[in-house]
């Protein structure tokens, strides 16, 4: 790992401990960069704003890959459902509470609530660039992109706790694959 990528994920551990401990919106971020030993300057070389340090999404590239990989006959909600499937399925056990801890901590953040929609629009981007890709109309690849990645944002904040779970659900990669799991096949038609 290089230096820049060892303080790419200082700074994001230090800002979920302090996000986890004060909250998003009582976090600044020259108290993150002061947590993770570095200059604030630095922490905006390596993230654009603060709502970066929860919202910047690595799995976007990799999911439009596997869209892209899928059989060029099958629905394009089939499609996605299944690439985004195989993208999280090879997310390792001891990422899987750091992945429901930011999610939390973005539902309970009140200053987030626009952000999250920008980032969703990125990935709904994503999945459109690798759906036309594989020959399908610019529409019905927004609908699905946009009906998949708006039902996995449902499936996520539940599991996490921040959308009004009503079931109960084992934390860990076996209920993030289970939630996972029942989503996709919702979306996909499964």
């Amino acid at each position: 790992m290089s230096r820049y990528d060892r303080t790419h994920e200082t700074l994001r551990s230090a800002a979920l401990e302090l996000f986890a401990a004060r909250g998003y919106d009582a976090t600044t971020t020259a108290a993150v960069a002061e947590r993770a030993g570095v200059s604030e300057m630095t922490l905006f070389r390596h993230f654009a704003s603060k709502e970066a340090l929860l919202l910047e999404d690595a799995f976007d590239p990799a999911v439009a890959a596997a869209v892209r990989a899928r059989p060029p006959q099958e629905h394009p909600m089939r499609a996605a459902a299944e690439g985004i499937r195989a993208v999280w399925r090879q997310l390792p056990e001891d990422q899987v509470e750091s992945v429901r801890e930011r999610v939390r901590i973005i539902a309970d953040a009140k200053g987030l609530h626009g952000a999250i929609e920008r980032n969703s629009r990125a990935t709904v981007e994503a999945l459109v660039g690798a759906l036309c890709e594989r020959g399908t109309a610019r529409t019905e690849a927004r609908v699905a992109a946009s009906a998949v990645v708006a039902g996995l944002s449902v499936a996520l904040l539940d599991w996490a706790g921040g959308g009004g779970k009503t079931e109960a659900v084992a934390p860990g990669a076996a209920g993030l694959r289970d939630v996972l799991d029942r989503a996709l096949d919702a979306l996909g038609g499964r």
